[in-house]
């Protein structure tokens, strides 16, 4: 049974939101809390699929939650608040949130980023050889990316933007194209979202993220990583996406 967590300080907004999801998705079970420490309980308790995370609520900042959520889970996650900042929007985003929308919403919309995050963290389980490219290894089946040998701990959008840029591999990838296959056709026009992923992964696979070696700008266009060379060992070349 899919689970969905919703963190948020008002009864009027958590009882509307699992209402709609209770219609849209009887087969879900959401779990309510109305307290930041609870919500983190919860997170461990429950192991949720997907939270919901208000940032304002009376005992802990929405920042602080996500940011003690990121210690331990990578569960996907997406912000709910009625302040229609940039600034608040990048650092959602640089802490580990997947998706950010404002008060109010369309529950109906709510619902539908709710589907592609969870189509998204199912997405990524994909069978076939593993991608080499010098030190960095993605084991696909098992959601596994190492580095130099050693495991890197990626969240779940982190892990479908890898994806996209290593199965396109030697091709640039304009930047509306990855922020549809990544976010969806909501999110083709939120380039905050992907130039803050992008430094999200350059940071964690990157020696130094100024100058990257995996993940590379094509100006005015988009990203792209550059194709295996015989030099990499066992490498297979990742099939395409269209």
């Amino acid at each position: 049974m899919t689970k969905i967590l919703i963190i948020d300080d008002e009864p009027d907004v958590t009882r509307a939101v699992s209402l709609t999801i209770e219609l849209q998705e009887p087969t879900w079970q959401v779990v309510v809390s109305h307290q930041g420490e609870e919500g983190l309980m919860l997170v461990e308790e429950s192991a949720p699929d997907a939270i919901l995370l208000d940032l304002q609520m009376p005992d802990l900042h929405g920042f602080e939650v996500l940011e003690r959520i990121r210690l331990f889970s990578d569960v996907p996650l997406i912000i709910l608040t009625v302040r229609d900042d940039e600034l608040d929007k990048v650092r959602g985003l640089q802490l580990g949130a997947d998706d950010y929308i404002v008060k109010p919403f369309g529950h109906l919309e709510l619902v539908a980023r709710l589907r592609a995050i969870l189509r998204r963290t199912e997405r990524i389980a994909r069978t076939g050889t593993p991608f080499l490219l010098g030190d960095l290894e993605i084991v696909w089946e098992e959601r596994r990316v190492l580095l130099d040998g050693k495991p890197i701990r990626l969240t779940a959008t982190e892990f479908r933007l890898l994806e996209v840029l290593a199965h396109n591999a030697g091709r640039v990838i304009a930047n509306e194209t990855l922020l549809g296959r990544v976010w969806g056709s909501h999110g083709t026009s939120e380039t905050d979202y992907l130039k803050t992923y992008i430094y999200r992964l350059r940071s964690k696979l990157e020696d130094d993220p100024s100058d990257p070696q995996y993940i590379f700008t094509e100006w005015g266009v988009g990203y792209y990583m550059p194709q295996p060379t015989k030099g990499d060992q066992r490498t297979a070349s990742p099939r395409s996406e269209s």
